[in-house]
């Protein structure tokens, strides 16, 4: 609290069932202003010196909670709970309520309504703009992939979205029909791949493969920014290897994202660069804002597009 003045909370001090914390912390933490059994003389004392009581206590306090809440259920003084969750693997906690029904968001993603409602505007508005624009090079595009090999201009992989859901991302084709076949073998694409043909190889490298993926955010599959959507098998298996993996699904998988403008794209042969990729998509989930979108939908035009790690 004291490092975030702009939450407009000021910490008198507090009572402990444990001792003094400053004594424990270095004198770091707020003043201690006794044992619990002294709150409620103190709050008698001091009446309408401080506007809010938050009660922090683990889940097996409970009872002396409720003997607490008795004991000072006499002051008119709002009371607000601090669940611990230490060890929880938390992810944008939250409080909802259903009915008369308090509830605690241990996971989720952008809890907020308004913050889901201004990505999806966003999301709309940049991926409409560049559908429009690009329109030129999509026919350019198009006729280059056609001319490359026989097969389609587009080619459609399958990726887990929101909550897990399969859906059909959108790719220029870049490699040879029957090379880019489903298959429970996890294959990326190396460098000198023969399957990628000499078009498909500038379209990776460019990044330009992707564009077809605005129309996937029109569509509603996937944002402008977020975590790149992984192969299903790559999911089936490093899920069970990596801890808080599937967490990167709580958000709409992105075009670009906070892991990819940090240069780590392209093919991951070691499980270390996977986990790597996780932190900076479960960072990007807590951080987000639209200016943090902004940030990484520039950075991706420094420094992804045209980079060598594509192949």
């Amino acid at each position: 609290m004291r490092g975030k003045p702009e939450l407009g909370k000021e910490v008198v001090g507090y009572f402990s069932a444990k001792g003094d914390l400053a004594t424990r912390r270095g004198g770091d933490a707020p003043r201690c202003l006794g044992a619990l059994a002294d709150l409620p003389r103190y709050m008698d004392q001091h009446r309408g010196e401080f506007d809010q009581l938050w009660v922090s206590m683990t889940p097996g306090d409970a009872a002396d909670m409720k003997a607490m809440l008795k004991q000072i259920e006499r002051f008119p003084v709002p009371v607000r709970l601090i669940p611990d969750t230490t060890g929880w693997g938390t992810l944008n906690p939250g409080v909802h309520q259903v009915g008369n029904v308090p509830m605690i968001g241990v996971r989720q993603g952008l809890a907020d309504h308004n913050f889901r409602l201004a990505k999806r505007i966003e999301d709309i508005l940049v991926a409409g703009l560049a559908v429009i624009m690009l329109a030129p090079v999509f026919a350019v595009l198009a006729i280059g992939v056609k001319l490359s090999s026989p097969g389609p201009v587009l080619f459609r992989q399958r990726r887990h979205g929101l909550g897990g859901k399969e859906f059909s991302m959108l790719k220029f084709r870049s490699m040879r029909v029957h090379a880019e076949g489903s298959s429970d073998k996890i294959t990326q694409a190396t460098r000198n791949d023969p399957r990628v043909t000499r078009f498909g190889a500038f379209l990776r490298r460019s990044s330009l493969d992707e564009l077809p993926q605005f129309f996937n955010v029109l569509g509603g599959s996937m944002s402008v920014v977020g975590p790149r959507p992984h192969a299903v098998q790559h999911n089936n298996h490093y899920e069970r290897l990596i801890d808080r993996y599937m967490h990167r699904h709580y958000v709409k998988p992105g075009i670009t994202g906070w892991a990819q403008v940090h240069g780590l794209r392209g093919e991951t042969p070691e499980l270390r660069s996977m986990k790597k990729r996780v932190q900076y998509d479960i960072d990007y989930i807590r951080r987000w804002s639209p200016t943090l979108d902004v940030r990484i939908i520039v950075m991706t035009a420094f420094k992804v597009l045209g980079q060598k790690s594509a192949y």
